[in-house]
């Protein structure tokens, strides 16, 4: 796991040292850089020795026929196997690491190799014979990849912080991507705060000539193309628990010590049983937060600290917790600084206190729990979604009455924010609807956020576009519950979760891998019949009945919760003051981008409670933020 950044292009040769000490975070443990200057070509990398801790592991690194040379963030859980039939072939190692593999795939196989790989990776590949540079991203997104076209050539970073150490870099924000902030918390797609950067899409990969021409291709896309299996529930069980295992000890490869998240729902609990199971008689290091001066009960929350403590002692595993409260707040400038994008989520902070306790414990690997939402099911919008046979059938002036009645309800209350959430879009139907499940504000109200001259420039509708195109291309018989898990792996976990995950583990110098979004087990789930993922309110099904046997029933059958903080008591409280430093009418107006008056009227309803806007003013206050750390 590493931070990588290059070039291909008329730059000069010490951007890739300035590119590689703003990635040093992602690498305290070594640093490489490469450059040719006849080619005008630069590989940099910032280590994080995760396989192969001696000098033969160090980046960037050639092949033994220096043809190819590589810059490589991430891990290849299949390595192994692959290296034996490398070898077989007669290609010749000097090293026991992943990313020598990676080099000796590619000399055989050409970009092909890519669909053999199991893992989390992104990388940059010079190919000397071809004089081509090749960019890859793994196929669930789970490694970022930032590149930006320039007057000069083309740039590629780990985190976009690094492309902006040169001002061949154009600055020009993407007000459609300002627009798909608020809407959904983060940009789906290539998008980024930027016209000018573009995140490489999960699953695809950039051929770059020597002359400049860029060639994309997807070898990867999610597997809900295919047909839905036929399968008993008890055969369902039996698969379910096998690929859950193999996920885990697949993800297990390290030459360094490996631990885990435990929050104490299903997902973390399932991934921390498997890999206790791994351990023998070690005890597995597992790492969980608390919140401090905090009911129990906080907004419709339930709190995970007693479930996490109920798992460890079950399991036996050793457990540590780091506790939190309203002051942590004060961090929401390196947060949106970390994710390079301004992602409202504090849940990020989350990831980095433990991520920090982890590393304070010698732990460099965490296993963590991401992603078996987004497959099985899990969150509300998918319980929402089984229950709309309920009330499709009904007449669209029916359907408005739904949305009016949402519309008085109390936002104060947890039972008035879902219904009105569920409803809010009703009179929409189809694909738009699904895609209306993503959204935290309407598009009359983001509407009256935005500065008159800045308003002109935007497209509302953009921001459903990408996902409606996606969902274009499946089949026109995939059920909706599974379109909306397309969309929630695609775009929500990919752009969303994992960017956050990935970056706020790095800031503390730890490893994040997700078992339960390996690709076997990802297929199996999406070729489950839907009602084995959503069974009327209970989300997970299927999964729940593989876990009996290894996990206590009051665990496995919890209420869901969501990794985050209670954010709506939090900013009608000290985090409160610390957002509205950021969007006085005074620093609205300086920036031009939002209306103040649009931003003070939706501040108020929501502490009024007419509105449920808590993410919403959080997103305003980190694009304000985000133009401070990356603009001014």
């Amino acid at each position: 796991m590493c931070g990588i950044a290059g070039f291909l292009g008329n730059f000069d040769p010490s951007l890739l040292g300035v590119m590689n000490r703003t990635l040093a975070h992602r690498g305290p443990d070594g640093e490489g850089v490469w450059h040719d200057p006849a080619m005008r070509v630069g590989l940099t990398h910032r280590r994080l020795a995760i396989i192969d801790l001696s000098g033969r592991g160090l980046q960037p690194m050639w092949d033994a026929t220096r043809r190819v040379v590589i810059t490589f963030n991430g891990e290849i859980y299949n390595y192994r196997e692959l290296r034996r039939e490398l070898e077989s072939d007669g290609f010749q190692f000097a090293s026991d690491s992943d990313t020598e593999v990676i080099l000796n795939l590619y000399l055989r196989d050409g970009p092909t190799f890519l669909s053999r790989l199991n893992g989390i990776f992104a990388f940059g590949l010079w190919d000397t014979r071809k004089k081509e540079l090749l960019l890859a991203r793994d196929g669930l997104g789970v490694k970022p990849l930032y590149y930006a076209h320039t007057s000069a050539g083309i740039l590629f970073a780990s985190e976009l912080k690094a492309l902006l150490a040169t001002k061949c870099v154009d600055r020009t924000l993407d007000i459609d991507a300002v627009g798909c902030y608020l809407t959904y918390l983060y940009a789906p797609g290539a998008q980024t705060m930027l016209k000018s950067v573009r995140k490489l899409g999960a699953g695809r990969y950039l051929r770059i000539s020597w002359s400049g021409e860029v060639q994309e291709k997807v070898y990867y896309e999610l597997p809900y193309h295919q047909p839905i299996s036929a399968m008993t529930a008890d055969e369902a069980v039996a698969q379910t628990r096998h690929y859950l295992q193999q996920a885990v000890r697949r993800q297990m490869v390290s030459d360094v010590p490996v631990g885990a998240f435990l929050s104490g729902g299903l997902d973390s609990s399932s991934v921390a049983a498997f890999a206790q199971q791994s351990m023998g008689s070690r005890a597995l290091s597992c790492f969980t937060i608390g919140f401090e001066g905090m009911p129990p009960d906080a907004e419709g929350m339930v709190a995970d600290l007693p479930y996490a403590q109920r798992v460890a002692a079950h399991l036996g595993v050793d457990l540590k917790t780091i506790y939190v409260n309203p002051s942590s707040g004060v961090d929401l400038e390196q947060m949106v600084y970390q994710l390079d994008e301004p992602e409202a989520d504090p849940a990020a902070l989350n990831t980095y206190y433990i991520s920090k306790l982890a590393r304070e414990n010698g732990i460099k690997v965490l296993l963590s729990g991401a992603g078996g939402d987004d497959i099985f099911t899990g969150y509300r919008r998918h319980q929402a979604m089984e229950l709309e046979k309920y009330w499709t059938w009904m007449p669209q002036t029916a359907r408005y009455f739904l949305r009016s009645l949402g519309s008085l309800l109390s936002k104060e209350s947890a039972t008035g924010r879902r219904f009105t959430k569920a409803f809010q879009y009703a009179h929409l139907s189809g694909d738009q609807r699904i895609v209306s499940y993503f959204q935290w504000i309407t598009p009359e109200v983001q509407r009256t956020l935005f500065a008159g001259q800045v308003g002109r420039y935007m497209h509302v509708a953009e921001s459903s576009r990408v996902m409606l195109e996606a969902l274009r291309r499946l089949p026109p018989d995939v059920a909706p519950l599974n379109r909306m898990l397309y969309l929630d792996t695609k775009y929500f976990l990919t752009d969303h979760n994992l960017n956050y995950t990935d970056k706020m583990g790095m800031a503390a110098g730890v490893e994040i891998r997700v078992p339960l979004l390996d690709y076997d087990l990802v297929d199996f789930a999406a070729r489950l019949p839907t009602g084995f993922k959503q069974r009327g309110a209970t989300g997970k099904w299927i999964f729940r009945q593989a876990m009996e046997p290894y996990l206590p029933q009051d665990v496995i059958y919890r209420p869901k919760t969501g990794f985050g903080v209670p954010l709506r008591t939090w900013l009608h409280g000290r985090l409160g003051e610390t957002v509205a430093d950021y969007l006085t009418p005074e620093a609205i107006n300086r920036r031009g981008l939002f209306d103040a008056a649009g931003v003070q009227k939706l501040i108020q309803n929501d502490r009024a409670g007419r509105v449920d806007a808590a993410y919403s003013i959080l997103a305003l206050a980190c694009v304000e933020i985000w133009m401070r750390k990356f603009i001014d």
